[in-house]
């Protein structure tokens, strides 16, 4: 009888969410049973509902077009910035104004229909193809350096397309509305042609970004290495370029030839902070990609008012704001956060060696139990290195914190034993150094100390190790004598 009554106050809530379920994805079958709508009060939610489950046909083709396109451009755009050619994109993009012009233009004179996809396509491809060209004829036969190249060819390529375009809307045999679309792009009349002409596209470029990884992952990184092994580069690279036309070429409708550089380049640009690896950045930028045109779509089918090809572009601009910023390999924010662990790591250890250094210019380097109750007036530690006063005690008061300092009183502190045998190593580590530039380097031994005290910070035991093996006449677990001198200590207590 319990069991029962638990099963049915159960009951309630998963029937109550199944409800709201149902009215959420199928509000005309919710509607019809009699069931209402979770949010009723929403204004437009009808609307959002409508785009969310992508009941209209045109949302679905735009959505699902232009989320293609952004995951294509996305992988290939990925090669593109490895191989530092991000900017080739943009001359690429300008060069298929004039090709849509002339295509236009030939189709009309020969009686067709001067607006067939297909033959506009396939002009764009063909003058992409050629102002890649134009960009690598410039770069190899002159002393332009390769921003002037770039240059070039986008102003003249673009001026003679707006040139052409001018001639084309100002023929008799044909109708060139809607030519200078290509210019902007047009999301919002996709037909279910383009979509399937760009899904085709992009499942070719994953395809091919498979494939030939490795192959691109090597060009990309070391160029001279492939091509000194053999492999052929002029036509891996020829391959990489044709990814880029195509999707540059079909990106037209989307987004248009302005606005389809930042496709390639964004997405790919966002996932260079979230990691190291060349397969992970590869996926995560055609999820990036993917996103900004599935979000970019949505939010511009619930706002007529908003061009999609920009919506997208702003979309994509936004993941890599939150990307720069939050990326988990080379976001700021953990970029700042390991800048100021290693700098208070800096001043953390070049006081345990003042204060060591100080200790043994008094003292020697005497048994730990008599040097730590040596105190140091922390005056002269102001004096031995640029730290401002503030600097300073903050450090001290992280030291006192970790055990390593203890404080006799406001203008003195000491070693405790912790901190002594934690400055001990850190002086060890840094006169090994200055062993190893001395002997191996043929550093002199006045000129040394600066060049130790950047590397110091980051050896690790493995490299401490290996400082040993090369220098054998260093005592195990001692500490060498300075190879230079050391600014006597100032006002001892």
């Amino acid at each position: 009888m319990t069991a029962r009554i638990r099963r049915m106050q159960l009951s309630g809530p998963v029937l109550a969410a199944g409800m709201a379920a149902l009215s959420l994805i199928l509000p005309e079958t919710a509607h019809s049973a009699g069931l209402s709508s979770p949010f009723p009060s929403w204004p437009g939610w009808q609307e959002i509902l409508r785009v969310l489950t992508l009941q209209d046909y045109n949302t679905r083709v735009v959505v699902i077009g232009t989320t293609l396109l952004g995951m294509a451009a996305g992988l290939v755009g990925t090669f593109l910035l490895l191989r530092k050619r991000a900017l080739l994109s943009d001359a690429l993009s300008h060069a298929t104004l004039p090709g849509i012009a002339i295509a236009f233009i030939l189709m009309t004179l020969l009686g067709g229909d001067g607006k067939n996809l297909l033959g506009l396509i396939a002009g764009a491809a063909f003058f992409s193809v050629l102002g890649t060209a134009s960009v690598i004829l410039i770069q190899r036969y002159s002393r332009l350096k390769d921003d002037a190249a770039l240059g070039i060819v986008l102003s003249s390529y673009f001026g003679l397309g707006i040139a052409l375009l001018g001639i084309a809307t100002r023929m008799e045999a044909g109708n060139a509305a809607g030519l200078t679309s290509f210019i902007y792009g047009k999301t919002a009349s996709m037909l279910l042609m383009d979509a399937l002409l760009i899904a085709g596209a992009a499942l070719a470029s994953a395809l091919f970004c498979i494939l030939f990884f490795k192959e691109f992952a090597l060009i990309c990184f070391d160029g001279e290495y492939a091509a000194s092994q053999g492999w052929p580069v002029t036509r891996l690279d020829f391959l990489m370029m044709t990814l880029a036309v195509v999707v540059t070429v079909i990106g037209l409708q989307a987004v248009g030839l302005i606005l389809v550089v930042a496709l390639l380049i964004i997405p790919p640009s966002a996932a260079r902070f979230w990691t190291h690896n060349l397969r992970h950045m590869l996926w995560i930028s055609g999820a990036f990609g993917a996103v900004s045109g599935l979000v970019g779509s949505g939010m511009s089918a619930l706002m007529a008012n908003l061009p999609a090809g920009a919506v997208i572009v702003l979309t994509a601009s936004m993941v890599f704001l939150v990307s720069m910023i939050l990326g988990s390999a080379r976001g700021l924010l953990k970029t700042g956060l390991e800048r100021r662990r290693l700098q208070r790591k800096i001043a953390r250890e070049n006081l345990l060696r003042a204060l060591y250094e100080w200790i043994e210019s008094c003292s020697g380097d005497a048994d730990a139990a008599s040097c730590i109750l040596e105190e140091v007036p922390i005056e002269a530690m102001l004096a031995r290195r640029s730290w401002t006063s503030a600097e300073l005690r903050g450090t001290l008061h992280r030291l006192a914190a970790e055990g390593l300092v203890r404080r006799e009183s406001p203008e003195t502190c000491a070693l405790t034993p912790e901190g002594w045998t934690a400055a001990r190593r850190v002086v060890r580590n840094h006169r090994l150094w200055e062993a190893y530039l001395i002997t191996r380097a043929d550093i002199a031994p006045g000129q040394v100390d600066w060049g130790a005290d950047e590397i110091e910070h980051i050896l690790d035991p493995e490299m401490i190790q290996t400082l040993e093996k090369m220098l054998p006449e260093t005592p195990v677990d001692a500490v060498p004598e300075s190879p230079h001198p050391i600014a006597p200590p100032q006002g001892a207590v």
